[in-house]
């Protein structure tokens, strides 16, 4: 399965769609049997994100600040969107009366006959990933900024500016809409001559999400913020990456330990190992962009 670095989660999503098709030929009557059902699959592999901490995430924050990439950044650090979120996010999304924006419209990048094509729909990976969001001040400021700066390139570009795009948020200095591979191929190189260290851009969505669960914010409350269909995927993917929680299970259950009547003092607990909130619901809030 790692034969020219093919994982055997992608063998397993190929494996997939051949037996789809495949499945209507048996239907049909084209073939006494389908021939996927007797291949074995590779066991799907855990998945393990790379995240950053709130430092490392201020320090991003810092270095991305009046670039292009700046906003793909704030929308996937603070609210976990994906490429195709955020290059899909329009202006009539934006309530600024309500303080929120709708997640609804999604555009993409594929390879048809070895030709890119972007691809723009009016509907989001799942029905749970069409969502509405708090609009936070800071953002808020951000859109107000970049809404100013498109229409003052509007008319220093006159005719020259593209007219094409004016519905959409994410846009370059002539109008043109920003691409969602530009986003993953330019930000490495953010990364890299900022020296801060290495991660792909969807694992700001795995760090936005690791803050929403050191901050006490419920796996239900992450699914909803995140636009996951099943609780389930929120479970697996991401209760891994915080050990504050297994640190705050651990002093949970201590004085039930039959050592800890004869303990000295309280500070034979698990605090050692690291802070943790006792109780995550006295600091149940989303982070703030910094």
């Amino acid at each position: 399965m790692n034969v020219d670095g093919i994982s055997a989660n992608t063998v397993i999503h190929h494996h997939a769609n051949v037996r789809k098709a495949l499945q209507y030929a048996f239907i049909t009557g084209l073939i006494p049997s389908n021939p996927a059902d007797r291949v074995q699959r590779p066991k799907k592999q855990p998945f393990e994100g790379s995240i950053y901490n709130e430092e490392e995430l201020e320090r991003l924050f810092q270095v991305v600040k009046g670039t292009p990439i700046e906003l793909a950044v704030l929308l996937g650090a603070f609210y976990g969107l994906c490429r195709s979120e955020i290059v899909g996010l329009k202006w009539d999304s934006i309530d600024f009366f309500q303080k929120t924006f709708t997640i609804r419209h999604t555009v993409t990048q594929v390879c048809i006959d070895g030709k890119e094509l972007t691809v723009a729909r009016d509907r989001t990976k799942t029905k749970s990933s069409c969502r509405t969001l708090p609009l936070v001040a800071p953002f808020e400021k951000v859109l107000l900024d970049l809404k100013q700066r498109q229409e003052e390139n509007r008319r220093l570009c006159g005719n020259s500016y593209c007219k094409k795009y004016l519905d959409y948020i994410y846009v370059n200095e002539i109008g043109e809409r920003i691409k969602p591979n530009y986003i993953s191929s330019h930000f490495p190189l953010v990364l890299e001559h900022n020296h801060l260290r290495k991660i792909r851009f969807h694992d700001l969505r795995h760090s936005c999400a690791s803050l929403l669960f050191a901050h006490g914010v419920s796996l239900k409350e992450m699914q909803e913020w995140l636009g996951h269909s099943d609780i389930s995927t929120t479970s697996n993917i991401y209760t891994h990456l915080s050990f504050n929680s297994k640190v705050s299970s651990a002093n949970a259950i201590l004085n039930v330990f039959p050592t800890a009547s004869h303990a000295s003092d309280s500070s034979q607990s698990f605090k050692s190992i690291g802070p943790c909130n006792k109780n995550p619901s006295e600091n149940k809030k989303n982070p703030q962009i910094r």
